[in-house]
């Protein structure tokens, strides 16, 4: 996702510093953060040498009355369930469904009202350019509003810097774009993104559908549509991509922000959008050892929360069949091969020509199939169709039941992990 929106540039609105005018999901957010600034603290504690008078240092002998140096025998204890977990035993049906899905909002938009209180969407990203802080916040509040309020909406955003930033004006600072940042170096990268993370915060917004991880084959250069022709990739050279992507997801994760590590497996090799063009981009060339995918491999390894699927088809992985339907890229090579156990999402299955020839419904069963877990959709209007259909899908038997409850466990544990559930 991400095509380039023109518009203009300001400086980025401060939040009110008085309690009293933050609403309750937004000092939920805050706090994260604090706490974030504070576990470095905690882990020094944790390291400190044991207090000498204590009884584990003296030898003394404990309350049971077991002998210095003996461990007494405990009963094996079961940690309490989480809040995300608590909350996923009681989800009806249509509420897990529901998680399944973000819904794309235009800027001078309102949210359809049954996306959220009928379809129960897991939240909303924002679409177009938003050039007032003011419309953000407005549209924010009004998707909590409209929640359930212990099951409250993720609030993403493409905000890549250069070109592809949907939040301007007093909504958020200029930043370069991938391009210019991965000519300087990861240093101007994290300054970048620490902007980024700071403006997307004090917005309310937890998740940022960036960074770019793809590798652009120099021997394409700017005829790569959708990267290298906009600006959006750090580079060409595998490693130096992965020090960006790095520097990138570790600058966001310090505001208490969410990094989308796009578009995986890579669109670096393509010249089409898919985002414009028709089914049937491929990249003929990357396979499961393929280098241009240690960027991808760098970024989970600092901690990204979500990896967006590329609608590319990729035959070396699987003939026929675009990556965010293909097991083989996303089960065995994503999740098996690099590790990773965050959320996996769709790139836009709502006006994306990509997808356009596939049933709607087979958008959301498809990827799921494959062991991805949530849907974007840039046209709102296909919320309850992609909903009806997880839900139809998960009647089908145990294992497209259990797949529903799984995909739906990440949401909740993400909200949770980004302070939007209540301890």
């Amino acid at each position: 996702m991400g095509p380039p929106y023109g518009g203009a540039d300001g400086s980025v609105a401060r939040a009110p510093t008085s309690a009293s005018l933050v609403p309750a999901w937004k000092t939920r957010h805050m706090r994260r953060r604090h706490l974030l600034a504070l576990a470095p603290v905690a882990a020094l504690a944790a390291c400190t040498p044991e207090d000498p008078r204590s009884p584990a240092s003296t030898g003394a002998s404990n309350a049971g009355g077991e002998e210095p140096g003996t461990d007494p025998t405990t009963e094996a204890t079961t940690a309490p369930p989480s809040p995300a977990e608590l909350l996923l035993a009681e989800l009806s049906p249509r509420e897990l469904a529901g998680q399944l899905v973000l819904v794309g909002i235009p800027a001078g938009s309102e949210i359809p009202s049954e996306v959220l209180s009928e379809h129960h969407a897991g939240g909303i990203f924002l679409l177009q350019v938003w050039e007032s802080a003011d419309a953000v916040d407005s549209m924010i509040a009004t998707a909590h509003e409209g929640s359930r309020p212990d099951l409250p909406p993720l609030i993403a955003v493409d905000q890549e810097g250069g070109q592809v930033r949907m939040l301007r004006g007093d909504a958020a600072r200029r930043t370069p774009s991938a391009e210019e940042l991965g000519a300087q170096g990861p240093r101007a990268v994290t300054e970048a993104y620490t902007s980024i993370g700071e403006d997307l915060s004090a917005r309310g917004i937890q998740v940022a559908l960036a960074p770019v991880a793809d590798v652009v084959d120099p021997d394409l250069g700017r005829a790569n549509g959708p990267v290298g022709a906009l600006g959006r990739g750090f580079g060409t050279d595998p490693e130096a991509v992965g020090d960006c992507v790095v520097a990138a997801t570790e600058a966001l994760a310090a505001q208490g922000v969410a990094a989308t590590l796009k578009h995986f497996p890579g669109l670096g090799r393509v010249e089409e959008n898919t985002d414009f063009s028709a089914a049937g981009i491929e990249d003929p060339v990357t396979d499961a050892g393929d280098p241009f995918l240690e960027s991808f491999r760098a970024g989970i390894g600092a901690g990204a929360g979500l990896v967006m699927m590329s609608s590319a088809i990729y035959p070396r992985l699987e003939p026929d069949v675009p990556a965010m339907f293909s097991a083989a890229a996303v089960e065995d090579l994503l999740r098996g091969e690099l590790g990773f156990s965050g959320l996996v999402v769709s790139d836009d299955v709502g006006a994306a020509e990509a997808v356009a020839s596939v049933p709607v419904p087979e958008r959301a069963t498809r990827l799921l199939a494959a062991g991805g877990d949530v849907v974007l959709t840039a046209d709102a209007s296909l919320t309850g169709e992609l909903v009806d259909a997880i839900q139809d899908w998960a009647d089908q038997g145990e294992e497209q039941a259990r797949r529903v409850r799984e995909s739906a466990g990440r949401m909740l544990a993400l909200k949770e992990e980004l302070g939007l559930l209540e301890q």
